[in-house]
């Protein structure tokens, strides 16, 4: 039995070694900023494999102690790294071009940052539409509400 064993486990080794998918997974690109002048905060090799640390410490910093706006700073690396496409468009979190999920999905990492921070610079976000959506959406929840109570005291 365990001949039998060894040899299922020698196979399956094989197969996953000679499966061309995983020799011509290219590495994920890191889109530069349009601005020469500009530098990251380390070099590109220490960013790739410590960038969480830098992000938890400016986290951790500005949650306890009250710290903002610091060149490590996650808006800090989406301002420089998120530009427009040729087609003057922004790619959101949810794109494959986004700055953050090229890495993250050749990683099988799950990006959870953007449930709270914005997924583009600043500038391209347009806050009078976006604001005033979601006034309609809270408007018709509560409004919702207000029914679905009226019905249950009845």
């Amino acid at each position: 039995m365990t001949r039998f064993l060894r040899l299922i486990y020698v196979l399956f080794g094989l197969m996953l070694l000679s499966t061309p998918a995983m020799a011509e997974t290219p590495f994920p690109t890191v889109h530069e900023p349009s601005d020469e002048s500009l530098k990251c905060i380390q070099p590109e090799d220490e960013m790739r494999r410590n960038h969480m640390k830098y992000i938890l410490h400016e986290r951790d910093e500005t949650m306890h102690e009250g710290i903002r706006g610091e060149a490590e700073g996650l808006s800090s690396c989406i301002d420089c790294h998120v530009e427009p496409n040729e087609k003057g468009e922004i790619a959101g979190i949810e794109s494959k071009e986004h700055f953050c999920n090229a890495c993250h999905q050749y990683a099988a990492v799950q990006i959870d940052c953007f449930q709270c921070h914005a997924d583009r610079p600043q500038k391209y976000i347009k806050r009078n539409t976006h604001s005033s959506s979601l006034k309609q959406q809270l408007q018709q929840t509560l409004a919702a509400s207000e029914v679905s109570d009226k019905e249950a005291n009845q």
